[in-house]
C-alpha cells in the first residue's frame, strides 16, 4: 500500500520548528561524515518561461526509507496568479526500493526545508548578539528564513528590500510584522539592507548580482540561497573571496550551481581553497563563528539529503496520524 498525503494534511502537521531545524542539522551531520549518497542534481531548463523543474534525491546510511522530490520554479507564474514553486515528494522503502508514500505537498516541504537550512547556517555563523536582520526579496522563501533564523536568534528588527514588486514587499511587512511581533522595515536599497544588519539572507532568482563587497562589515553573517542554477548569482564575485569563514552546504553543488560558481570562475577563490561544508559544523568538526566581528558568509543550493530528512520526517507523522489514503 502507498499513502497519499494532501497538501492541506502537510500544512497542518508538519511545520518550520526546532525540531525540523534538528532533522535537517542530522541530515548535513551524514552527509559530512560520509554516510549518505547525494546524486547530481538533474535539471530541466525552461529558459522561455523563466523557468525549470529540479529532481533531487539522498539516501542516507541508517535510515528505512529515502526521498526524490520533483520541484519546479515557474518564476513567471505571479503574473497569472499562481504560486512560483510546486513539487511533490516520493519516499521509498530503502530495504525493498517499493514506492511507500507520495506527498503531494505543492513545495511547500522544500519551504520548510530550505528554512531549516537557513536556521543552522546561523546558529553556526552569525553572531550570538545579532538582533538586526535583513532579507532580500519578499517571496515565500523570505517569509520561511525570517522565520528559521527567529528560532535560533532574538532578532527583533527585519529590514527588507525587493529588487522588483514593492506592492508585495508592502504585503511583507504588515503579514511578518504581524507574525513575529517585531519591527519590519522597508529599506531603500540593498546596501542599506546589508549595512544595518548583522545576518542578511539573499532570495531571489536574480541572474545579476546585485550585492558586493564593499558593503559587508565586521560582524555580518550572509546566507545566500537563491542561486541554484548556472545562470543564478545575486553576489559579485569578489564578496565570497571577502569573508572570513566561507561555507556551503556541498561544495561540488555549489561550485556548479551556487555563489561560489560566479566567484570560482572569476578567480576569486580557488576551488581547494578554506570552503567549509556546513555539515562540519553540525558533527562538531569546524567549530563556525569564534569571533563576534568576523565576517561569514554560506552559500546554499539545497542538497537532497534535506529533501530525504524532511520528507522521512512527513511519512513517520503521517503513519503516526494516519493521514492521506492508502491506495493501491
Amino acid at each position: 500500500m502507498v499513502r497519499v498525503v494532501p497538501e492541506k494534511q502537510l500544512l497542518e502537521y508538519i511545520k518550520l520548528d526546532l525540531d525540523a531545524v534538528a532533522e535537517i542539522e542530522k541530515g548535513f551531520a551524514e552527509l559530512d561524515a560520509g554516510n549518505a549518497t547525494v546524486p547530481p542534481i538533474m535539471m530541466i531548463p525552461i529558459p522561455r518561461l523563466e523557468a525549470e523543474v529540479d529532481i533531487k534525491a539522498a539516501y542516507i546510511e541508517g535510515l528505512d526509507s529515502l526521498a526524490v522530490k520533483v520541484a519546479s520554479g515557474f518564476f513567471m507564474n505571479p503574473q497569472k496568479g499562481l504560486p512560483s514553486q510546486s513539487g511533490q515528494m516520493l519516499v521509498i522503502s530503502a530495504q525493498t526500493g517499493f514506492l511507500q508514500a507520495v506527498l503531494l505537498d505543492n513545495g511547500y516541504l522544500t519551504q520548510v526545508r530550505t528554512g531549516a537550512a537557513g536556521a543552522v547556517a546561523a546558529k553556526y555563523l552569525a553572531p550570538k548578539s545579532a538582533e538586526n536582520a535583513g532579507v532580500i526579496g519578499a517571496g515565500v522563501q523570505a517569509r520561511f528564513q525570517m522565520r528559521a533564523l527567529a528560532l535560533v536568534r532574538d532578532i527583533k528588527t527585519i529590514r527588507t528590500f525587493s529588487l522588483d514588486d514593492d506592492d508585495v514587499r508592502d504585503a511583507y511587512v504588515e503579514d511578518m510584522k504581524e507574525e513575529l511581533g517585531i519591527e519590519v522595515i522597508k529599506a531603500r536599497s540593498v546596501e542599506e539592507v546589508v549595512k544595518e544588519s548583522s545576518v542578511v539572507v539573499t532570495t531571489t532568482p536574480s541572474r545579476k548580482p546585485f550585492l558586493k563587497a564593499e558593503w559587508l562589515h565586521p560582524g555580518l553573517h550572509l546566507t545566500t540561497m537563491g542561486s541554484d542554477a548556472e545562470e543564478k548569482q545575486e553576489t559579485e564575485a569578489d564578496v565570497p573571496a571577502s569573508v572570513d569563514i566561507l561555507a556551503c552546504d556541498l561544495k561540488s553543488q555549489s561550485f556548479r550551481l551556487g555563489e561560489l560558481r560566479s566567484a570560482l570562475a572569476a578567480g576569486t577563490i580557488p576551488e581547494d581553497g578554506n570552503i567549509v561544508e556546513i555539515g562540519s559544523f553540525c558533527r562538531g568538526a569546524h567549530p563556525g563563528r569564534t569571533d563576534e566581528r568576523q565576517i561569514t558568509m554560506c552559500d546554499l543550493t539545497g542538497v537532497g539529503v534535506q529533501d530525504t530528512m524532511i520528507a522521512t520526517r512527513a511519512y513517520a507523522i503521517a503513519q503516526e496520524r494516519d493521514l492521506g489514503t492508502q491506495v493501491g
